[in-house]
């Protein structure tokens, strides 16, 4: 494969992980510390790539601490300068420059309320983490390539430790740690048939089909094929699927479908089965083999990891194929068309 910034930052997650747990970890137990029993319900404000690690907090903060997570609507806060009441709220924003205004605007309409706040962001100097209370550095260093990868493994781990320490999870610690092997290994994995994606470099619509805590890593994955590919690529579950876009399957329909062991995998199977019956071109990531051998191109996953963390690896093969993909429509990895690297919006 063509080497590239994106390729060198995809292959860094490892250390980047490993790095975020030895420095970030005792930060994060004081900020959970401080936190504890001072709010009833989350907030987050995020864009983007930072906006699918916010659906990941969804069903973290849900299962593990029970607690309810809504995602703001920054254009109330800095459009229409009609916030809603965050009485009780937690306020999170995830931002990876820390830098885009509206972003920053909710977090400002949390201290006005008198809410505590919480960044999550790459720059510990940025706009967003000096107005928050308390900020988790992502320690990534800089990310240059125009699609985030490093930065959004780094906040699902931060969310993950959180989460962890939040609700006194510690015995979940010894989890964590094995997630930077575990990537490692991921990537080792990959590299078996990612020359396979060049059969797809004519495909120009696919959907994307994740559920339960890999629902937010099928928005991820569509959002870097399309960041980096210009393939008009749709996230769904695969509940939400069912329910009518099921229609546009056809004979050879790309379909990515992200299914690790967990709850979920045997209705995630059954579901692949029948999208194979309907002819569907299957794209499968995970680390079960009945699940794989029903794919046209498989990405295999470690074995082990729980459903909750697997997210953290079941992306990796999502960033290699969007940017093997690009290389094989001849187009840049680096610099993606009409995008920037920081996005700034009110």
């Amino acid at each position: 494969m063509t080497k590239s910034i994106l390729d060198d930052e995809i292959r860094e997650q490892p250390e980047v992980l490993r790095n975020l747990l030895q420095v970030e970890k005792d930060n994060i137990q004081k900020i959970a510390d401080d936190l504890r029993g001072k709010f009833k319900y989350i907030v987050i404000a995020a864009r983007g790539t930072s906006d699918n690690a916010a659906r990941y907090a969804q069903y973290l903060f849900g299962a593990h601490n029970h607690i309810q997570v809504a995602l703001a609507t920054p254009s109330l806060f800095s459009v229409y300068n009609s916030p809603p009441d965050l009485s009780e709220a937690l306020v999170i924003c995830i931002s990876q420059s820390g830098q885009s205004p509206d972003i920053v605007s909710v977090i400002t309409e949390g201290h006005r309320q008198g809410r505590p706040t919480l960044a999550i962001t790459n720059d510990c100097y940025s706009p967003l983490a000096k107005d928050a209370d308390h900020i988790i550095f992502l320690n990534c260093k800089e990310e240059k390539a125009v699609a985030a990868t490093k930065t959004y493994t780094s906040s699902l781990m931060s969310l993950a430790l959180f989460s962890c320490f939040l609700g006194n999870h510690t015995n979940w610690l010894t989890q964590l740690e094995r997630v930077p092997d575990a990537v490692k290994q991921t990537i080792l994995l990959i590299q078996n048939n990612i020359q396979h994606v060049e059969r797809y470099r004519y495909v120009e619509h696919c959907v994307v089909i994740g559920r339960g805590f890999n629902y937010p890593t099928a928005f991820e994955i569509a959002l870097k094929i399309k960041e980096l590919t210009h393939v008009v690529a749709v996230p769904y579950s695969s509940a939400d699927f069912k329910h009518g876009p099921i229609a546009t399957v056809h004979r050879g329909f790309p379909v990515v479908v992200i299914a690790p062991s967990g709850e979920l995998m045997m209705d995630m199977l059954e579901f692949i089965n029948y999208l194979k019956q309907l002819g569907a071109e299957l794209i499968v990531i995970s680390d079960n083999d009945q699940v794989l051998e029903t794919a046209q191109l498989p990405f295999r996953i470690p074995a082990g990891l729980p459903e909750w963390i697997s997210p953290i690896a079941a992306i990796l093969p999502g960033q290699f194929f969007s940017m093997k993909l690009a290389i094989e429509r001849n187009l840049d990895p680096d610099k993606p068309e009409g995008i920037t690297k920081i996005t700034e919006t009110l």
